[in-house]
């Protein structure tokens, strides 16, 4: 058996595999950066939404209150209370989603 021909056998073997690295890589990148183009879009689109809602709500309220300012105190108070206990309960979960979601893009499947 030719020695060299062993040790060309083992470097294109070296080769290759630096090439699929770098293809997995590549690949866990443009995931990357497709979940923080999809995070971005998901939030613009809560805040379109929060707007929208906010909007109606006042305008409800002016329509069957008269604009009070002691009901509209009142209520922006309330929505301040959901809005907070909801980034409470936001801010609870974010770890462990943030946790998946990086279990899940680091973890490599053969099966592809």
């Amino acid at each position: 058996m030719d020695p060299t021909r062993g040790q060309g056998g083992i470097q294109m073997l070296l080769t290759a595999e630096q090439e699929a690295q770098q293809i997995v890589t590549e690949a866990r990148n443009l995931k990357m950066a497709r979940l923080r183009q999809a995070k971005d879009e998901a939030e613009k689109e809560v805040a379109t939404y929060r707007t929208n809602l906010e909007t109606d709500y006042r305008n409800q309220i002016s329509q069957t209150s008269g604009d009070s300012d002691s009901t509209m105190k009142r209520l922006d108070k309330e929505t301040e209370e959901k809005i907070e206990n909801l980034k409470k309960a936001a801010n609870k979960v974010s770890p462990h989603i943030v946790s998946m979601l990086t279990k899940h893009i680091t973890s490599v499947n053969n099966n592809v």
